[in-house]
């Protein structure tokens, strides 16, 4: 998933000429925080919300507030996990698209992101969710689809984290099967952890509502 994917309409670009009152007016009908400035195909940078709020004339263009923009930006060829990872480090919810040749190509959101994130994790694929543990020096990728697949199962998406405090990782698998007793078998034999097992329906309505939770945050 590419960054080039994600561009979203949804994040018309300002002007320079543009006012302060209409940057207030779209980042409130588009639900962002932030809202990138381009003249022509350049990209100039992002401009806030906070910022814009304390222009003392907001029928002025931007250009005349002098405002020091921040440039956030990625090639449209960076993964979306490059993406989050820039949001996340400037606590922005919007980031400019460049092409090769260092032109404005768009912008995307949190949303956006977040919304193929979801589908990216096969949430509406029939099937149950695995959440096993193991230590971090014994975990493979290989070995984890080697034991559902000898259980004539497959993997449909898969998450690893590590957990705090501790050498282990925490594996959490969507396989395309509801009953996972002979899947946690096998786990439990190569000295696996089982740290949960969910029917396909109660992780999504569990799932959903976080999701749901998500998306309003990101809409403040």
């Amino acid at each position: 998933m590419i960054v080039g994917q994600l561009i979203s309409d949804d994040i018309p670009p300002l002007k320079n000429n543009d006012s302060a009152e209409k940057a207030l007016k779209w980042m409130d009908e588009f639900k962002v925080s932030w809202l990138p400035v381009v003249d022509g195909t350049e990209f100039i940078g992002l401009i806030s919300e906070s910022e814009l709020f304390e222009l003392d004339e907001s029928d002025s263009p931007i250009s005349s507030a002098h405002l020091n923009l921040i440039r956030p930006h990625l090639s449209e060829n960076q993964h979306a996990y490059d993406a989050l990872k820039l949001m996340a480090q400037l606590n922005v919810d919007v980031i400019g698209v460049l092409d090769e040749q260092g032109q404005y190509r768009g912008a995307v959101s949190i949303r956006k992101i977040a919304e193929q994130l979801v589908k990216m994790a096969a949430m509406k694929e029939p099937g149950g969710i695995l959440v096993v543990e193991v230590n971090n020096v014994d975990y493979s990728l290989s070995q984890i689809a080697q034991i559902v697949e000898g259980n004539d199962a497959k993997i449909l998406s898969a998450y690893v984290a590590g957990i705090p405090g501790t050498p282990r990782v925490e594996i959490t698998l969507k396989i395309n099967r509801e009953d996972l007793s002979r899947i946690v078998q096998t786990f439990e034999r190569y000295n696996y952890t089982i740290s949960g097992t969910f029917h396909q329906s109660v992780y999504e309505d569990d799932l959903k509502e976080r999701y749901d939770e998500f998306m309003n945050y990101i809409r403040l």
